[in-house]
């Protein structure tokens, strides 16, 4: 009887814990702990205590559970650790900034492999170079732009 209590005690503990540590690794450790509670009690007190034994796990998971997403969210810790707002904002692509760039000289301010940064104007910006890797300082032209980045090539190569 005290490895079924401990059992279900340790999965309903971690089955918790899994409302603050998310990744579903300590609420299925939980839930097998809570079957094993179960294999356990079938085996030790046959049919009528392994019944008992599964419904009151299920009971238990769903007190866990109402007072994890019902209570909780109502007190101060619960106000803390779960989200109230939404983010609406989008990431808009960088290539529609990027067009008058293409086509202006640039210098690399670090080494290009083939991701670094480079300087126009005095403004930093992050680039992918089509040659692969070049020193810092080596000049370069904006050829083009993806998603996020400037494509740059060195000036000879152009």
């Amino acid at each position: 009887m005290t490895l079924v209590i401990l059992l279900f005690a340790l999965g309903i503990v971690l089955l918790v814990v899994e409302v603050i540590v998310p990744g579903g690794i300590l609420g299925s450790i939980g839930a097998l702990l809570m079957i094993a509670a179960c294999i356990v009690s079938f085996r030790t007190f046959g049919t009528g205590g392994g019944l008992v034994a599964v419904a009151s796990a299920l009971a238990l998971t769903a007190l866990a559970l109402f007072a994890e997403f019902v209570i909780l969210p109502r007190t101060a810790l619960g106000r803390r650790a779960f989200l109230k707002t939404e983010i609406t904002a989008t990431s808009s692509s960088f290539a529609e900034h990027a067009r008058p760039l293409i086509g202006r000289p640039a210098v690399a301010a670090t080494v290009m492999s083939p991701g670094g940064y480079v300087v126009i104007d005095g403004h930093r910006y992050d680039a992918f170079c089509r040659s692969g890797q070049v020193p810092a300082g080596t000049p370069l032209v904006v050829v083009g732009a993806d998603s996020f980045r400037l494509i740059v090539s060195p000036e000879s190569n152009s």
